[in-house]
């Protein structure tokens, strides 16, 4: 079976990169890892081709090659996910979808004319569907209620990618999350009990990695690394002992919930085995909404605490804030720029709240009737808020540009960044020095001049600069890559401001237009 792979390009987002990695030749910052799993799962007597379209299009050659065609995504790629599937069936191919989107929003991809819908985890559905093939059924729709060992998971078919166009690869050690926010889908997808690959298992994906060439930052998927704290300390212990006798080929970062803060033994471990960054869920230092939405965890220790231990243990922090919850107060946009520039964060990802389906918080508002265009989703971090809130759209959404504009205004962001690193813990593992590339060189240049010459912030560059080079110098390298980071945050609060005041125009005309349709 000739079996074209397409992963849909993702519209520009807050993880888009695209001027920092414009800098080092780069295309994408993370493969399609989900697709690439997928075909380690499928039979190895299938022949496959993978076409991420962020990288490139589908040309008539790969057309005219497939036999059958499948795609994988998540909701914000849905505008390129339904396009494809409407062109491959335009040329007569077998579609089969599956992956968050299609997990979620099935009706949506049955109406774009999807031949197959392989939902759930593919471990215990793929199989079904290759039955299905196998017996000649030309379509269909599988579905599990079970969560699968992922322990069975194959390795990823890490050579069918153009390694060159990522930043990072992505390898995954579990899937699920113990806690219970309202809002995430994270939880209706793979469960509260998190499941763990062995760390023999994971270490078998990094020797595939290594084999390959690949020298450069991997990216742990898991929604919360640490959810499983005893088998993520076990692998922790095997990573440390592979990095040391490989010479560190690979830095890490990753995602986890905030309480990796009350385990002093855990960052140590993250930070010996090469971990420099993770990405924690704050959403916001407002108590109440903390506990109205459930994120209970967040409400145990004081989040400034918490984000400062973190930092000296060696781990830049990134975060994730949003806007909206239900009895917020006005002003909860200031209070997110206090908390962030208090804590030093400087990376904050910043949404309005969005009911995702399915979720808790989803059902919640569906029974109360506020949803939105319930049927209708396009979610990112430049889309209206999509119910009914508690205070007007208007006044969230003119406090979510604003906020937006003033978090990445340049000159804070690089104080703040500079106040995170000059506090950083230093690594805790020592690679050895490579010779810079050619691209490394130009990227170090091109970041130099655009910093320290083109903009404003030239003086606070280089003073900040020569301060972390004398106050904290094992961290110099990366905390100028941060600085250049500011150079998409500069382009990307801009598309935020535009977008967002277009839809607030459109969503006030609307408003308007009704409020004549009522009968005095």
């Amino acid at each position: 079976m000739k079996t074209l792979l397409i992963y849909p390009e993702f519209p520009p987002t807050f993880w888009s990169y695209e001027k920092i990695l414009e800098l080092v030749n780069r295309k994408v910052l993370l493969p399609p890892l989900g697709l690439i799993t997928v075909a380690a799962i499928l039979p190895q007597s299938w022949e496959f081709k993978l076409v991420d379209r962020n990288i490139t299009s589908v040309s008539e050659a790969d057309w005219d090659w497939a036999e059958l065609v499948i795609l994988s995504g998540m909701i914000v790629q849905k505008s390129d996910f339904i396009a494809q599937i409407q062109e491959a069936k335009r040329r007569g191919k077998l579609v089969a979808v599956g992956g968050p989107y299609p997990t979620s929003v099935p009706h949506e991809i049955e109406t774009a004319g999807a031949d197959f819908l392989i939902l759930d985890e593919g471990e215990i559905t793929l199989p079904m569907f290759v039955e299905a093939i196998e017996r000649g059924e030309t379509s269909g729709v599988f579905r599990t209620p079970e969560k699968p060992s992922v322990t069975l998971t194959p390795i990823p078919r890490y050579d069918l990618l153009e390694l060159d166009a990522y930043d990072s690869m992505s390898v995954q050690f579990s899937r699920g999350c113990p806690f219970q926010c309202e809002f995430c889908d994270i939880i209706v997808l793979y469960g509260r009990k998190p499941r763990t690959k062995t760390p023999e298992q994971l270490l078998k994906e990094l020797d595939y990695l290594y084999e390959l060439g690949w020298r450069r930052g991997v990216f742990m998927v898991d929604d919360n690394f640490i959810g499983n704290k005893r088998n993520v300390k076990l692998l922790l212990k095997a990573l440390k002992i592979w990095q040391a006798e490989h010479q560190y080929p690979f830095r890490f970062n990753t995602e986890a919930s905030v309480d990796l803060a009350d385990d002093a033994e855990l960052m140590d471990l993250m930070v010996e085995c090469n971990f420099d960054a993770v990405f924690l869920g704050i959403e916001t230092p407002d108590t109440s909404s903390l506990e109205l939405t459930k994120k209970y965890q967040n409400n145990r220790s004081p989040l400034l605490e918490a984000v400062d231990k973190i930092i000296r243990a060696g781990l830049r922090p990134m975060a994730g804030f949003i806007l909206g919850f239900d009895g917020e107060k006005p002003g909860a946009g200031s209070r997110i720029i206090d908390f962030v520039e208090q804590a030093a964060i400087p990376a904050a990802l910043f949404s309005m709240l969005q009911a995702l389906p399915n979720t808790a918080l989803w059902t919640r508002l569906e029974k109360e009737g506020r949803l939105i265009n319930p049927k209708k989703f396009d979610i990112n971090q430049t889309t209206l808020i999509n119910f009914i809130p508690t205070r007007p759209v208007e006044e969230i959404a003119e406090e979510y540009i604003e906020t937006f504009w003033q978090l990445y205004d340049p000159e804070r962001y690089l104080e703040r960044t500079y106040r995170c690193f000059l506090k950083l813990g230093a690594p805790k593992c020592h690679p050895p020095g490579k010779i810079p590339s050619f691209i490394d060189l130009k990227a170090l240049a091109t970041v130099i001049w655009r910093q320290g010459f083109k903009r404003k912030t030239r003086w606070k560059f280089w003073q900040y600069l020569f301060s972390i080079i004398k106050h904290n110098p094992a961290v110099w390298d990366h905390y100028l890559t941060l600085c250049a980071h500011n150079e998409h945050f500069l382009e990307y609060r801009q598309i935020v401001k535009t977008e967002i005041e277009q839809q607030l125009a459109e969503y006030k005309a609307q408003k308007a237009q009704l409020q004549t349709q009522v009968p005095a």
